[in-house]
């Protein structure tokens, strides 16, 4: 797939392309219902398939107040896009410049003399241009001035809650810990990824080391808990102080702590530490690693002393053995 991050660094004559405008955030479901259309519609045109997305949510500029927290990261987007099959990806930087440009001059840049689109795929709730002013309407108005044709995108709907797969749906799944939900609805498990860097070392004192990502992991934690999961070793960072890969693109299986320990109640923020079954030296330090949640084993308590935790932590792993055979 091709990433660009701008409208100017697209070659002359790149289409003509089938275009898929959206926010993808998490790339779930029904975003891809609506990638496969368009790949169906560019195999019938000889088009390429083009996703035109931000670089971040525009309510963080347009309403910053409401603005939820993202599933995903940028560059997890562009890696689960790529994996959807897409030809192309065009990331907009989304500024005050870009929300105040008027409709007519946002379809003439972008979609018309960038990527030369003859088809274009939006949701119906999908706005555009100066004060969200664009809608699929006009869209299509604009389109059958510039040469191109508007298809909506019909919500993908689960039918026993009976609610449209969203990112918000999905957010609040994961906020209550109901991970195996999210993953049905996003189509692969949900996952953070970050740098494993040095944590007070309780677990390597209890006898269960575990690797602990960075405050500033990608993508959306999901509640206070404890899950069964993989550890995806992704190899030494670059400028990492660690042996160069020795790891890269293995799986652990893996169980995972999030919360602030209440035990001991000496973490002030939230952490993500994965214990990688029947691994007591394995050494990530420096690595970057995706943890994938698989399920919820039980919530997050605190217990009455050392032995009653190194118990239950016993009873944890176990049960993690038996979700991930």
């Amino acid at each position: 797939m091709i990433t660009f991050r701008d409208p100017a660094e697209v070659p002359s004559g790149f289409g003509p392309s089938v275009v898929v405008i959206g926010k993808f955030d998490g790339v779930h479901t029904g975003h891809r219902a609506g990638i496969d259309r368009a790949r169906v519609e560019a195999a019938s045109e000889g088009a390429r398939v083009v996703a035109v997305t931000f670089d971040r949510n525009p309510l963080s500029v347009l309403r910053p107040e409401v603005c939820p927290e993202d599933l995903v990261s940028v560059d997890q987007k562009l890696a689960l896009l790529a994996e959807t099959g897409v030809d192309a990806t065009l990331v907009l930087r989304f500024e005050r410049a870009l929300a105040d440009l008027a409709p007519d001059e946002f379809v003439r840049r972008v979609l018309v003399e960038a990527i030369g689109a003859v088809t274009v795929l939006v949701g119906e709730d999908f706005r555009f241009g100066r004060g969200g002013e664009g809608d699929p309407e006009m869209l299509a108005a604009l389109g059958r001035e510039y040469g191109f044709r508007v298809e909506v995108i019909d919500d993908i709907r689960a039918h026993d809650a009976g609610r449209r797969v969203s990112s918000t749906w999905i957010r609040e799944l994961l906020a209550d810990g109901d991970v195996e939900t999210a993953a049905r609805l996003l189509g692969r498990p949900p996952a953070v990824r970050g740098e494993v860097v040095h944590g007070l070392k309780r677990g390597r004192e209890l006898g269960f080391p575990t690797a602990n990502l960075s405050i500033d992991s990608e993508g959306f934690v999901p509640g206070d808990g404890i899950y069964a999961g993989w550890l995806v070793d992704q190899g030494a960072m670059a400028g990492a102080d660690a042996a160069p890969r020795p790891h890269a693109t293995t799986r652990y299986p893996a169980a995972i702590s999030v919360g602030t320990n209440p035990t001991f109640d000496d973490v002030e923020r939230r952490q993500v530490e994965a214990y990688v079954l029947d691994e007591t030296d394995l050494d990530l330090y420096g690595h970057r690693v995706e943890v994938h949640f698989i399920g919820r084993i039980r919530g997050m308590v605190a217990f009455e002393g050392i032995e009653a935790l190194i118990a239950q932590i016993t009873d944890d792993v176990a049960r993690v053995r038996e979700t991930l055979q």
